[in-house]
């Protein structure tokens, strides 16, 4: 059963931001969505691949001009409002260090957000793409302490070097995979929402922003978050989720907000 995070008010959530140094536009849209965050929404979750590598938390203590400027607008969103963040597979060794440094909590895989809304399951969204089995080998590896142990032993160079192989290599593989493989698998889905009755589940990974049913729930959805990039060719992408009240809304950029009107049967407040 995953904990479960009470989150009352305006909650905003956002994904797959891959915010590095090569992507100064992206960059640029991010501060400026802090900001909105900061006067509209009473917590923020950002749920993983928030950076585009992450290497350490070690990172902090001399970090790169880019990662500067990220880390003093989350402090400064941390320090008015709560901040969430989440692991992803990009950035899977974010720990606690950073969060602390930006003023933010650390969530689980999963986590069950209690929102004005209703129980609404919240995961980065890879461990449900059962179907690429090569890259759950990969995600079971990399989540090994003892391995995690001897990378965050290597000088930052090295550990940015292999970061760079890895995603390299990841790049290459996916030019052969179907995108269904890619794809969150419909049994995970169903094994994940089981056991409690919710009104939504949110997660990211995939970049293929949509509303799906939820097998077994009718009155649930299933929310995937876009993924976000504006410094290449074609029309900016990114955006976020909103709950408030009993709605929660998938707002793209350049595109129409998509929102669903959820219906809590009971207060789930512990």
């Amino acid at each position: 059963m995953p904990s479960k995070q009470t989150l009352p008010g305006v909650v905003w959530i956002a994904a797959d931001l891959h915010l590095g140094p090569d992507n100064p536009a992206t960059i640029q849209d991010f501060l400026r969505f802090l900001d909105k965050a900061k006067a509209q929404a009473d917590a923020l979750i950002l749920g993983g691949d928030i950076f585009n590598a992450w290497i350490g938390d070690d990172q902090i203590a001399r970090p790169a001009p880019w990662l500067s400027r990220v880390s003093a607008a989350l402090q400064a969103y941390g320090a008015r409002r709560r901040l969430f963040l989440m692991r992803g597979n990009r950035d899977f060794l974010l720990g606690p260090a950073y969060a602390r440094h930006v003023h933010a909590s650390l969530l689980p895989d999963q986590v069950l957000l209690d929102t004005s809304a209703g129980l609404v399951l919240m995961s980065h969204g890879d461990e449900y793409c059962l179907d690429d089995a090569a890259y759950q080998r990969f995600r079971r590896w990399v989540r090994k302490p003892w391995l995690q142990s001897l990378y965050l032993a290597c000088p930052l160079g090295l550990r940015q070097h292999i970061a760079d192989a890895a995603r390299a290599r990841s790049r290459r593989g996916q030019l052969y995979k179907n995108m269904q493989i890619m794809d969150v698998t419909q049994s995970a889905i169903e094994q994940a929402c089981a056991a409690q009755p919710l009104q939504a589940l949110v997660h990211g990974h995939t970049h293929r922003p949509a509303s799906h049913a939820i097998p077994g729930q009718p009155e649930a959805r299933r929310w995937v978050l876009p993924d976000w990039d504006s410094d290449h060719d074609g029309p900016a992408r990114g955006g976020y989720i909103s709950i408030q009240g009993a709605e929660l809304c998938l707002r793209q950029w350049g595109r129409p907000e998509q929102c669903q009107t959820l219906n809590p049967q009971e207060p789930h407040r512990t």
